[in-house]
């Protein structure tokens, strides 16, 4: 049977108290508090002041034409997709192409849909989160079939990490949509070897909320609009937890102990217009968090604690690379390696940017060899 760990009230307080103590001798422990109706002041971030940024242009040939749909980044092989035609092209951290597997079917070691896919390179496998199948598909490095995971009831697996060398955490995509069964499990450990359900983890709320929206079509007929958001994202040697119907944004450990990272106010359940809190990037220096309103469109007011002031502002975010103010669009996404987020950009908007003169530095460099058909060069953003 799998260990189940819930925190309830009275254990979150507790922690509040332990965690508050240990803030006074070590502050880069304290827990950050945001007020998710006040309006912050500006600040202009330069992506380059604070971390490190690699460009790497990915090879273009008759065989690796891609989309650049990034699935995963170790420290020698990248995963990319096309996924409508069931693709997984592997890069090396050069951007040089190795092969290209494609395992999609109908049958019992093939995958109908590539949600995402998890590289383990210490074992030579990489997990295949295959919805439609309701499995995990594992492959070698080669394509080779070795085994496949079935969700568990209740379940749907995405946001899939390395937890260790033999288990991945993952959320339940079934949890953040559902409104009948509150008590599934939101966030779950799972075997590497069989799927089995190691621990599920539990955050305490009142009601469920839930960052979707029903639309009505007619009279019989309602869809949802559902805004997608990071509910685990690796941190040093532990995962921050989000549950939007909490108040509380957790910690995990890998011993399983969770504690307190950042309290929001007011509750989300005394809001009648929620705003959700929602953290997006978290570096030595700054978390970038946003804030997201449930009504039409999902706005969204982009905000950063930083460390160093023990301050929080409403942030712009830019690449130095362009001598132009060029925003940044963050992506995470099974980070490793010491890389925070990349970021996908297209070869025709580097070539247009290049002729306008708006480059500099080593995405410069990097765009004199392309053409605006070429494939897409990835930046890596990786902590100093």
């Amino acid at each position: 049977m799998a260990t189940m760990i819930r925190v309830n009230t009275m254990f979150v307080m507790i922690l509040f108290v332990i965690t508050g103590c240990v803030s006074n001798k070590q502050s880069t422990d304290a827990i950050i508090s945001v007020d998710v109706t006040a309006n912050y002041p500006k600040k202009d971030i330069i992506l380059q002041d604070f971390m490190n940024v690699e460009y790497i242009a990915l090879e273009t040939n008759d065989e690796f034409l891609c989309q650049g749909k990034v699935k995963a980044i170790g420290k020698e092989i990248i995963l990319i997709t096309n996924t409508s035609a069931g693709d997984i092209l592997i890069f090396d951290r050069k951007g040089k192409g190795i092969r290209k597997i494609n395992r999609q079917g109908r049958g019992s070691e093939e995958y109908l849909y590539i949600l995402g896919i998890t590289l383990d390179e210490d074992n030579g496998e990489m997990f295949v989160n295959d919805p439609y199948s309701n499995r995990i598909v594992v492959y070698d490095l080669f394509g080779k079939f070795k085994r496949s995971l079935p969700y568990n009831e209740g379940i749907k697996h995405d946001n899939v990490y390395n937890f260790d060398k033999e288990h991945l955490i993952c959320d339940n995509m079934l949890f953040r949509v559902d409104r009948e069964t509150p008590d599934i499990s939101p966030f779950i450990v799972i075997s590497k070897l069989d799927g089995s359900v190691v621990n599920d983890i539990q955050i305490p709320y009142q009601h469920k909320k839930t960052v979707s929206m029903r639309t009505q079509v007619n009279a019989d007929m309602a869809t949802y609009s559902v805004y997608r958001f990071f509910s685990i994202i690796p941190y040093r040697d532990s995962w921050i937890l989000t549950e939007p119907s909490s108040d509380t944004v957790f910690r995990l450990s890998p011993d399983y102990s969770i504690i307190p990272f950042i309290v929001r106010n007011p509750s989300i359940q005394s809001m009648n217009l929620e705003v959700f809190l929602l953290p997006r990037m978290l570096t030595e220096h700054f978390y970038f968090l946003e804030t997201i309103k449930k009504e039409k469109g999902f706005p969204k007011t982009n905000l950063v604690y930083d460390r160093k002031e023990k301050a929080i502002y409403e942030y712009t975010l830019y690449n130095g690379d362009y001598s132009n103010k060029k925003m940044v669009d963050m992506m995470q996404k099974n980070v490793s390696d010491g890389i925070v987020f990349w970021q996908e950009i297209g070869a025709d908007e580097l070539v247009e940017s290049y002729k306008k003169g708006e480059l500099k530095g080593k995405l410069k460099e990097i765009t004199t060899g392309l053409e605006e058909d070429s494939n897409p060069v990835i930046m890596l953003v990786k902590n100093r």
